[in-house]
Parts: structure tokens; sequence; C-alpha cells
């Protein structure tokens, strides 16, 4: 089936919204159950994680589940996505994820427009965005050439991962990082401390767009197989 781009975008700006207020609503509750934060971070990452193979499995069909702008600019380096597409699944991903932030809020009865004072800056965390990103889109590249079936699975268990060994917990996304801007919460992000985060972000994807593009290439049938000395 396809699908017009005006469900495209809907589907992208629903996705974005309810991974968004995954990860802000479960950081909340987390909070609010443990005083320990590896507790806390913990019950932040496995709803996160469960919640990107539902979404993934029901609107990849529509949209192709991008949810977020770097997997978008990759499809759209890979000239799989129309530039004015790309651009307005990006703003769709950014308003979706604000909605999220916004309703998360709501259902904690908590001030519903909030300013982040959650200080997360420096060259480790600007290191641990460029991974995260990185490992997501390659995920992404590597499980539809070779398991597209298993994508839902393979990013949901790899967010799960980079939660714990990213020092950023794997943000991997620019719209989920301005949507956690404006929740002081568990799971925010001082507005300052963005720009960085998404100029990681997106120079992860470029660098996971180019590598994927040599190491998946398909391969040459004219040339000579590699083959290792005494197997001839």
């Amino acid at each position: 089936m396809t699908f017009d781009l005006k469900r495209c975008l809907g589907a992208e700006a629903l996705g974005t919204a309810i991974l968004v207020a995954t990860v802000v609503g479960s950081g909340i509750m987390a909070d609010r159950l443990s005083d320990d934060v590896a507790v806390s971070l913990l019950g932040n990452t496995i709803p996160t994680g469960a919640m990107l193979v539902v979404l993934i499995s029901i609107l990849g069909p529509i949209s192709g589940a991008h949810f977020n702008p770097a997997v978008t600019m990759v499809f759209a380096a890979r000239r799989e996505i129309e530039p004015s597409a790309a651009a307005l699944y990006v703003l769709a991903q950014v308003a979706g994820g604000l909605a999220g932030t916004f309703v998360a809020h709501a259902m904690f009865d908590l001030p519903i427009f909030q300013v982040s004072e959650t200080l997360r800056t420096g060259q480790g965390q600007w290191i641990a965005e460029t991974v995260a990103t990185f490992g997501l889109a390659f995920t992404i590249l590597a499980g539809l050439r070779f398991r597209a079936d298993a994508i839902p699975s393979l990013v949901g268990l790899y967010i799960t991962a980079a939660y714990w060994f990213t020092a950023s917990t794997s943000f991997a996304n620019p719209a989920v990082a301005v949507a956690r801007a404006f929740s002081n919460t568990f799971s925010g992000i001082r507005p300052t401390d963005v720009p960085a985060f998404v100029a990681a972000e997106v120079l992860g994807a470029l660098v996971a767009t180019a590598i994927a593009g040599w190491l998946l290439a398909e391969q040459n049938t004219s040339t000579s197989p590699i083959t290792v000395k005494g197997t001839e």
C-alpha cells in the first residue's frame, strides 16, 4: 500500500509524539518511584525501547517510521525521499515531539510549558551523541539491507543498549532533543545544550550514511571473489 504525503506526515507527527511522551512520561514515573538514578534510568530505558518496536511496526508501513530528523536526512542523502518531503517530515517530527512533551506533563499534573535546567554538555556528551546516532543510522541501513523484517526489533534493542553505553543516554534524535528541552524533568536538557547535541547527531548520521554506502554496496559480480591463501 502507498499513502499520500498528508498521511505520511500525520504518521510522523503521531509517532514522534508518542515516542517523546514515552520518554518524558516514563522518566517522570521512574523518578517518582525511585531515588536510585540507575533504577530510574532503567525505568526510562525499557519503555522507550519497547515503544519503538510498537511504533515502527504499526506506522512504518505508512511513513517509513523515521520519527527522527537525522534518519530523514539519511534517506534524503540517499535520494530515497524528496528534499521538500524531507523538510515537511522534519517539521512534523518536531511538532509531534513538542506535543508529546506537553501531553506527558498533562498526564502527570505538571505545568504544561517548562524549560529544562538539566545540564548536558561537554566533549564526552557530544562524542556520545555522535556515536549514538551513528549506531542508530547504521543499524537502520544495515537492517534494511539484510533483515528489513526485523527493523522494529533492531532499532528498539539498539536504543535500549545505547541508553546504557553512551554518556548522553542516547538521544540520537534532534526532534527528541528539542522536545526534551521543554521538560524540566528527569529526561530534560537545557535549551542552550541542544544545538551541540543536534550537530553531533547530524555528524553521526552523515558518517553512518557514508560508511554504510561503502560497506553495504552490492558486490560487483564481475570481480573475482576474495580468497584466503591456502583455500583456493
